[in-house]
This record gives structure tokens, C-alpha cells and sequence, in this order.
């Protein structure tokens, strides 16, 4: 049976040292980075099984970390890796397209499990489509948190739960959140400057 290489990305030495000798204990091949940009370009360039990524990292966050991976590789599995103070945006993850998440301090039968049903998920199911399918519905959620401040505040506080009452998709939701500018511009066309400047706010607040 061939060995999985998996990705394992987390600021965190004592986490990623957890988890590489859990790992390879159990016969998977494990390639370590210690920041979010370090761990995109390695999943970028190389050829990975699975990715386990922190949610807060000081660089860029486990937000930007899927939203960048899954539009280049929409079928590898990314695994978030949190804490209990962002479980909830762990869980919202998932929404957006992460395979499970994992609730810092693990212990080793709920890391492997964790990976196992990520993995045998990813096998069976269908990449989810990473363009954009909603493009007058962004372009309305736009218009409308730009000039609306409680949907701003919902949606700094409450992150994608805030765009549940909108038909968007999961990646379509983490460019919003992500404030993916360059993305939205690729199909949506060049945006105005109401919405280009929400967006940039967005995106200088580091908030993902």
C-alpha cells in the first residue's frame, strides 16, 4: 500500500511534533510548515493526501489558508486544527468547504479518526465547483453590507453565519469573508469603488 503524504501546518511546534509522530506511527509520510503562506505554496507545489491546518495562525489564517488550496486543488482535503475559542469558526469551515475539524488538545485516537473519515470522504465524493456560480448575488451581498452596518457587524462578529439568508456557494462565501478581491474581479467583472472599498477594509483588518 503506497504511504499518504500529508501536510501538517501549524505555528505551533509542540502541535505539529504531536502530530508528525502520531502520523507516522501510523505509516503516513509527513511534511511540516510553520506558517500559513509557507503552508499554501508547499500544497501548491507538491502532492499531498490530506492538509491539517491551524485556524489562527499570526501570518494568514486557516481561512485563507482553504480558500487558496481548495481553488487550486478542490479535491484534496483540508482538516482544520482549533482551539475552543474558535470552534464555531471551525464549524463554519466546514460550511465552506474544510473536511472536519479538530478540537485542540487531541488525543491520538481522535486525530486518526479524524483523518481516516476525511480522507475516505474525499474518495467519495465530488470536488465541490470553484467559480463563481452566483455573480448578481455577490455583487447584491456587496451593495448592500457596504452601506448596511448591523450585516457589517454581523458579519465581523459572526462570520459566515451572517450570509445564510444568501444564495452563495461555500467558496463564493470564503472570497466575502476572505475579502478575495481578485477573484470576485476575475467573474464578476471590475467592482466599483463602494464595493472594492468594503472589501479592502475587510481584507486590512486581518480578521481571517
Amino acid at each position: 500500500m503506497k504511504t499518504k503524504k500529508v501536510l501538517v501546518i501549524d505555528d505551533e511546534r509542540i502541535v505539529t511534533d504531536s502530530v508528525t509522530k502520531i502520523l507516522e506511527a501510523e505509516n503516513f509520510e509527513v511534511e511540516v510548515a510553520a506558517s500559513g503562506r509557507q503552508g499554501v505554496e508547499l500544497a501548491l507545489q507538491k502532492e499531498h493526501a490530506l492538509v491539517l491546518t491551524d485556524l489562527r495562525m499570526p501570518d494568514i489564517g486557516g481561512m485563507r489558508v482553504l480558500r487558496d488550496i481548495k481553488r487550486a486543488r478542490p479535491a484534496l482535503p483540508v482538516i482544520m486544527i482549533t482551539g475552543f475559542a474558535t470552534v464555531r469558526s471551525a464549524v463554519q469551515a466546514m460550511k465552506l468547504g474544510a473536511a472536519e475539524f479538530l478540537e485542540k488538545p487531541f488525543a491520538p485516537d481522535d486525530l486518526m479518526r479524524t483523518v481516516r473519515k476525511a480522507l475516505y470522504d474525499a474518495q467519495n465524493a465530488s470536488p465541490v465547483e470553484q467559480s463563481l456560480v452566483h455573480q448578481d448575488e455577490v455583487l447584491r451581498f456587496l451593495d448592500q453590507v457596504a452601506t448596511d452596518q448591523n450585516l457589517s457587524y454581523e458579519l465581523m462578529h459572526g462570520g459566515a453565519d451572517a450570509l445564510e439568508d444568501f444564495d452563495l456557494t461555500g467558496p463564493e462565501k470564503l472570497a466575502i469573508l476572505t475579502a478575495d478581491i481578485d477573484w470576485i474581479e476575475k467573474y464578476a467583472g471590475q467592482l466599483n469603488a463602494v464595493r472594492r472599498k468594503w472589501l479592502e477594509s475587510r481584507r486590512d483588518a486581518g480578521i481571517w
